[in-house]
């Protein structure tokens, strides 16, 4: 492996930052479900997943710190 070639690992899975990226559009769960045809509880699984990933207590602080770690962009 190249020096350059190191990546670190992501944090959050492909689907766990769509969720988020839709969210931070002021999407609603059953918005975001209809997008991703998944169901509701599906995507309120990967935003809880997300959180305790991040060791954050709402949605609102993922989104913070998602923001912070610039995992997301607004």
């Amino acid at each position: 492996m190249k020096d350059g070639d190191y990546r670190p690992k992501q944090l959050l899975t492909k689907r766990e930052k769509e969720v988020f990226e839709l969210l931070v559009q002021d999407k609603t769960t059953k918005e975001i479900a209809e997008e991703l045809f998944i169901s509701q509880k599906t995507v309120r699984n990967h935003i809880s997943n997300a959180m305790q990933k991040l060791g954050v207590k709402g949605r609102s602080q993922a989104v913070v710190e998602l923001l912070r770690m610039g995992e997301l962009k607004l």
